[in-house]
C-alpha cells in the first residue's frame, strides 16, 4: 500500500480559512460531507481519494453521522481505515464532527436525543473511527418528547467527559436553538455551530431567522445540501433525466420535483453562471458561501473531478 504523505502546500494562498463566530476555530470554505459515497458499498480506493484530495487542498474539516453509510455506521467506519492507515500523522490538523439523533440500534435508545442515547452512540462513532475523540459533536436533530436540557447537558458531559471538543445542534427549530444557545453558554460550553439546508431553492434559516440568531449570538454556520441534492448542477438542464443521478434512482429526489418552471429557473441561473465564467455549481456554491453569517459549505462528491470543480469556485483546486 502506497504511503500516503500530504502535499506541502496544503495551506497556501488558495486555502481560505474563517472564523466560526466568535470561537478560537477557523473552518475552511468549503467541507467535505461523507453522507454519501464513503458508506460500506462504495469503492474504497475513491472514497480514499475524495479525502487526499480534500486534505491535500486545505480541507481541514470532515463532517460524518452516526447514520451515514449505507448501511448506517458504515461511513464512520470509512473514516477508521482512513485515519489508521493515511490520516494519523495529521489527526491534530484535522476537524471531524460527528452525530447523533437519528435511528442507529433497535429498542427505545437507539434513537432521538436522550441522555443514553447520545453518549451511547458518541462512544460507538469513536470506536468505529479509530479517534479518542471527536472535534465537533452534534445534536443531528431537535426532539420534541425529550427535555431540552437532557440533550443539551448530555453534549455538555460529552465535552467535560473528553469525547469531544465542540458542540453543534442541527437543523433544530429557532425558539429551541434559542434556548440552547443560552442553556449552553451559561454551562460552559458554548455552542459553537449550527448546522442547515441553504442553497438557491432552499432558504429556509434565513427565512426563519436561524442566520440572524447565530450571527447576532456569535454561532457559526455550515450549509449542507448546497447544490440541492444535485439540482443546482447541469445534469438536469436538458430533458432527459442521467440513469445514474439519484433523481433517477429517486433516492432523496424525486423526478416530480424538476418542474417546467423549476427547469427555466435553473437555465436562467446556468446563464448568469456562464457569464461569470463558471458552471452552474460552482456558482451556487459561492452564493452560499457568501452568504452573511455562514461559515462553511459542505460540499458532497462522488469522483475526485467534482470535488476539484466545486473547490475551482473558490481558487483552491
Amino acid at each position: 500500500m502506497e504511503t500516503y504523505t500530504a502535499h506541502p502546500d496544503r495551506y497556501g494562498e488558495a486555502s481560505r480559512f474563517v472564523r466560526c463566530g466568535r470561537s478560537g476555530i477557523l473552518l475552511p470554505q468549503v467541507s467535505l460531507g461523507f453522507w454519501h459515497n464513503f458508506g460500506r458499498g462504495a469503492d474504497f480506493g475513491n472514497a480514499r481519494a475524495l479525502a487526499r484530495y480534500a486534505f491535500d487542498h486545505g480541507v481541514t474539516h470532515f463532517d460524518l453521522a452516526n447514520n451515514y453509510g449505507p448501511p448506517p455506521g458504515s461511513a464512520e467506519e470509512t473514516l477508521g481505515r482512513l485515519m489508521q492507515e493515511d490520516f494519523a500523522p495529521y489527526r491534530d490538523e484535522l476537524f471531524i464532527a460527528t452525530k447523533a439523533g437519528y435511528e442507529m440500534w433497535p429498542g427505545p435508545y437507539g434513537n432521538w436525543g436522550s441522555r443514553k442515547s447520545l453518549l451511547a452512540s458518541l462512544d460507538q462513532s469513536l470506536r468505529r473511527m479509530k479517534l479518542d475523540y471527536v472535534d465537533l459533536f452534534y445534536s443531528h436533530r431537535y426532539d420534541p418528547h425529550t427535555p431540552l436540557e437532557e440533550t443539551l447537558q448530555a453534549l455538555v458531559d460529552a465535552v467535560k467527559l473528553g469525547k469531544a471538543l465542540y458542540v453543534g445542534i442541527s437543523r433544530w427549530p429557532l425558539e429551541p436553538t434559542r434556548r440552547a444557545i443560552r442553556f449552553l453558554r451559561e454551562a460552559g460550553t458554548p455552542l459553537l455551530i449550527y448546522q442547515g439546508r441553504l442553497n438557491r431553492l432552499d432558504r429556509a434559516p434565513q427565512e426563519e431567522g436561524i442566520l440572524q440568531l447565530c450571527r447576532e449570538e456569535g454561532v457559526g454556520f455550515i450549509a449542507f445540501s448546497p447544490l440541492a441534492q444535485g439540482l443546482l448542477t447541469q445534469r438536469y438542464l436538458h430533458s432527459e433525466i442521467p440513469a445514474d443521478s439519484r433523481m433517477a434512482q429517486a433516492r432523496f429526489l424525486k423526478p416530480s420535483a424538476l418542474t417546467p418552471e423549476l427547469l427555466a429557473q435553473l437555465r436562467g441561473w446556468q446563464t448568469e453562471a456562464e457569464a461569470e465564467g463558471l458552471s452552474l455549481a460552482q456558482w451556487a456554491l459561492r452564493w452560499v458561501a457568501r452568504q452573511e453569517g455562514v461559515t462553511s459549505v459542505l460540499a458532497g462528491a462522488s469522483r475526485v473531478e467534482q470535488l476539484r470543480d466545486n473547490l475551482a469556485a473558490f481558487g483552491k483546486a
